[in-house]
């Protein structure tokens, strides 16, 4: 039986990240100036999610996200309900992490509602790179059981 074909929300694009490992540790790429989906620099900052727990519902008016997970593993969750978008009332989930195969970057554009979960036993980091300072006054909020996003996030035990 063929699998259900991947939903895809409108913008956002999932990029693999190299990582080197040796010995002595290893090194993460993220973003770079040069790669062709770097839009600008705004701000880079760290936020930390604990297992089981949920952050969200969150959307920018302004503000490209650049998403990473150098540490732990979450989920990320995106509603489209854009009008007129291509992926009007859409839903997506990803999973990010340090593991070879969850590292990547995730770009989320604006007029996304995004949450994210803590999927690894104690902090998960998030690292973002945007491309605009953060300015409250340019960011929406719901609760995470609102009714207007048609997803309900797993408990973890």
């Amino acid at each position: 039986m063929p699998g259900k074909p991947p939903v895809v929300i409108d913008g956002v694009v999932r990029h693999a990240l190299r990582q080197f490992v040796d010995e002595r540790g290893r090194t993460m790429h993220m973003l770079r100036r040069d790669d062709p989906h770097f839009a600008a620099f705004g701000e880079i900052y760290f936020s930390g999610v604990h297992f089981g727990k949920v952050k969200g519902w969150y959307r920018h008016r302004e503000k490209t996200l650049n998403y990473a997970v150098p540490s732990g593993a979450i989920r990320v969750v995106i509603y489209d309900d854009r009008a007129g978008s291509a992926s009007f009332g859409k839903l997506e989930e990803y999973r990010l992490g340090e593991s070879e195969g969850d590292y990547a970057l995730l770009t989320i554009p604006p007029f996304l509602w995004y949450g994210v979960q803590g999927l690894a036993p104690g902090t998960s980091i998030i690292a973002n790179c945007s491309d605009l300072p953060n300015d409250p006054a340019e960011s929406d909020r719901k609760p995470i059981d609102s009714a207007d996003v048609p997803y309900a996030w797993p408990t973890l035990s």
